[in-house]
Formats: structure tokens, C-alpha cells, sequence
């Protein structure tokens, strides 16, 4: 059995809508299909919430009836029978009554996310309805049924595989089974969310759950190449990654993997495969356990990145020194991406600087700060053993003009990353590309 998960860029309209519909009856075998909100949906109805949260019903009441009215265009466009259109009409305007009745309560978080969860479910019916009337064999299991965070808010992962499979179990004959992406239940059964990557999460541990042949991420993305294509044009789709450089990768490619996503199919052994929804011919990027040893698959940047500098002469021969640094950031949750040392300094990097001014502020108890504003890590990222000689020159080599604030390997057998200026970026990835690849 495979999972397919559709993100909102994937339905952002009735022909987008079909083309999907009709991807899913043309994968062989059984499958479960994860579909996310549709395109815009999860947005508007946040927005509604914070009419309702403001004490605003007026306002709330007319932004849910601008999106009850997009729904009822794509009703019109999906459907052909018009017992079908008014009868699915009807349960759209049930669905959305729902949220208005919000306005007449006192107001708070859960209330939130059940009406964010709206757009999932919404999602989910009308693909169950549509697959219907095309007479295709089809089945809809609510995520809310099965899918549980405990009091941590992680995963708990042995209700769910024993509920999944008992509902799988229960709809034997179907050979499509449609859930809703990213919305859950909490310890407290009220409705909850997994949190940013939800959709991809939902299929992942769903997958393991199952221990699928494969889970099918599907968006418009371009995909996973090795190298920037707005930058270098002779860029190249990857075929296939280990679960360990593809995590390296979801650093620099949140909108195409989130990094949470990984973990559960890779403790499965569950193959993932990245596909474009305007390139379906393309099989897309592979991610697997299987890797090209030796092999430099990839160089990415990340953009916005502030680097700052701790001096100081009390760090000789001193213990609990960088402890007590990283509690400054731990306070202000900010976390650090790139880390290096020498004996009377330590050079810290990170991609948010709501907190900037206190942890500087903090970090100035502990010797002189310097900041760098405007900075870029660039990665080059593959199978980078020990014992794979040379490579380290040939990299530093393609860098060799420009200016390099920072260097971290170590810490991984698949990532050397450097600290450059955001206006070197463009020469950085072509000088790599050039030298690599």
C-alpha cells in the first residue's frame, strides 16, 4: 500500500481538483490519500478566527461567506448532476453554519483549531464526493479517528498504528481511503495540530503506521535539485538521497520537506519520493536508506542568517563557559545553526533575529560581542566519509576568491557549510557547481 499526500498548492482549483482525483484512481494498488487544505483555505480561515477572537462576529460572518461562496463555485465546476450539486450544497452550508455559531460563544484556542481544521475535512469530503460521482471505489477515514499526540505533544504513535489498522481493517473492500492532513487529536481528545510540516507528518506516520512500499509527497514545487536553478540553469533534479542527507537538505528546503517529516519514515524504513504535480512523468526525488557512497549530491544556501562573535580571555582553561552561552539563546528560543571555536572565542550563527537586541544585550556578561548582519550558509551536501580525501580542498578550492566567515564539518558525515556574505551567494553557487558537478 502507498500513502499520497497532496499539499494546498496541489488544489488550488476545480481542474487542479480533477487532475488529482484522477492521479489517485490511476496509482495501482491500494493507497491512502492525505490531502492538506485547499490552496488559501487554512489562511482565510485563521483570519476568521481572529475576527471571532476579537470580538468581531460582523466581520467573521463575512469572510465566511466570501469562502462559502469560493466553495459553492467549486461544487458547481466539479459536479455535473444537479441533485448531486444541491444535495453537496447543502452539507457545504451545514459545514460553515457550524463556524458561524462560533460567534455566539466565548472564544478561545481550541475553538481555533477546530475551525482551522475545517479546511482539511472540507477538502477531504469533496474528494470523497467527487471520486463518488466518477464512480470510483473510495473510502473517507477522519484523521480525528486516529491520528494522537500525547501530553508532550509528540505522536503517539502505538494508537495510532493500532487505530489506523483497525480502520483499514473495517473498510477491507475499498481500495482508496482519503484523511485529512496536519489536524489531530490532543491527550485531552479535543482537536490539535502537529505543528509546521503537518501535512507531510500526517503521511509519514502514516506510513510507518501501515509500513507502506512508499509515501508519495506531491506539490508544485520544482523538486530537490543540486543546485539553486534560479542561479545556475544547468541544475539538476537529484534522483535519490539517504534519509540522513535529505534531513541535511530540509534545513534549506522547508516549503519542499520540513525536517520533522523524516524521522518517522526513516525509524520505518519507508521510502519517501518527492513529485511534482505539473511534472508527473518525472519519478522525482528518492529518499531511502541507499546512498552513492562518496557521492556530493548537492549544494544549497540559506539567506538571512546573523552571525555573532563572543570574545573573551575568561574562556582559557574554563568550564561551563559555553553552557552558559547557549542558555542565552535557549532563553530566547532562538536556535543555532552553525557553531565554531577557537580558545578565546566562540562565532554563533542564527536565521532569527525577533530576539536579537536582548540576546546580545545577555551575551555582553560574558565578553565583547560582535554582530554580522546580512550573512549566508552554503552547504554542499553527499556522502563526505573521513576517508574520502581530497574533497575538503576541492570544495574550499571553488571558494578560494571569496571572503569565508565561518567553516563547520564534523558534526556530520554529509554536510560542510560555510558562512559567507549574502552578496558573494550567486559567485559561491556557481564556483561550486562549476568545480562539483
Amino acid at each position: 500500500m502507498k500513502v499520497l499526500k497532496f499539499g494546498s498548492s496541489a488544489l488550488a482549483s476545480a481542474k487542479q481538483f480533477k487532475e488529482v482525483a484522477t492521479l489517485i484512481s490511476k496509482t495501482e494498488g491500494k493507497k491512502i490519500v492525505v490531502l492538506s487544505a485547499m490552496d488559501g483555505t487554512t489562511e482565510e480561515l485563521i483570519e476568521i478566527a481572529d475576527y471571532l477572537y476579537k470580538k468581531n462576529p460582523d466581520g467573521a460572518k463575512e469572510l465566511i461567506s466570501a469562502l462559502e461562496q469560493k466553495y459553492t463555485q467549486l461544487v458547481e465546476e466539479l459536479f455535473g448532476s444537479d441533485n448531486k450539486k444541491q444535495a453537496i450544497k447543502k452539507e457545504i452550508t451545514a459545514k460553515f453554519d457550524a463556524i458561524r455559531d462560533y460567534s455566539k460563544d466565548i472564544f478561545t484556542l481550541f475553538e481555533e483549531k477546530r475551525i482551522v481544521a475545517q479546511g482539511a475535512q472540507l477538502c477531504s469530503y469533496l474528494m470523497g464526493e467527487y471520486l463518488a460521482s466518477q464512480k470510483i471505489n473510495s473510502t473517507n477515514i477522519a484523521a480525528l479517528s486516529f491520528m494522537k499526540i500525547d501530553k508532550n505533544e509528540e505522536p503517539d504513535v502505538n494508537y495510532i498504528k493500532e487505530e489506523l489498522n483497525n480502520l483499514l481493517e473495517k473498510n477491507a473492500k475499498s481500495d482508496i481511503y482519503i484523511t485529512e492532513g496536519a489536524i489531530c487529536q490532543n491527550a485531552y481528545n479535543e482537536v490539535d495540530h502537529l505543528g509546521l510540516g503537518g501535512n507531510d507528518y500526517t503521511a509519514a506516520l502514516i506510513g510507518s503506521a501501515i509500513q507502506a512500499e512508499e509515501i508519495e509527497f506531491w506539490s508544485d514545487s520544482v523538486g530537490i535539485y543540486n543546485n539553486n536553478p534560479n542561479i545556475v540553469p544547468s541544475a539538476k533534479p537529484v534522483e535519490r538521497l539517504s534519509f540522513d542527507e535529505a534531513a541535511e537538505l530540509s534545513y534549506f528546503l522547508t516549503r519542499i520537506i520540513h525536517p520533522t517529516c523524516i524521522l518517522p519514515a526513516k525509524l520505518a524504513n519507508v521510502p519517501v519520493r518527492l513529485r511534482n504535480i505539473n511534472q508527473k512523468e518525472i519519478k522525482g526525488t528518492l529518499i531511502s536508506t541507499s546512498f552513492d557512497a562518496g557521492k556530493i549530491e548537492a549544494v544549497a544556501s540559506k539567506d538571512g542568517i546573523t552571525a555573532i562573535l563572543i570574545k573573551s580571555s575568561r574562556m582559557l582553561f574554563a568550564h561551563g563557559f559555553l553552557r552558559r552561552i547557549f542558555e542565552v539563546f535557549e532563553s530566547y528560543k532562538t536556535p543555532i545553526d552553525m557553531i565554531t571555536t577557537s580558545e578565546i572565542g566562540v562565532s554563533i550563527t542564527i536565521d532569527n533575529n525577533k530576539h536579537l537586541d536582548e540576546i546580545l544585550d545577555d551575551l555582553k556578561k560574558f565578553g565583547t560581542v560582535t554582530t554580522h548582519k546580512d550573512m549566508t550558509i552554503v552547504s554542499v551536501i553527499g556522502d563526505l566519509p573521513e576517508n574520502n580525501i581530497g574533497f575538503q580542498a576541492n570544495i574550499l578550492s571553488a571558494l578560494k576568491a571569496l571572503p569565508i566567515r565561518m567553516i563547520s564539518y564534523g558534526g556530520s558525515a554529509h554536510n560542510i557549510s560555510f558562512l559567507i556574505r549574502t552578496k558573494d551567494k550567486a559567485e559561491a553557487l556557481k564556483a561550486l557547481d562549476k568545480q562539483l558537478f
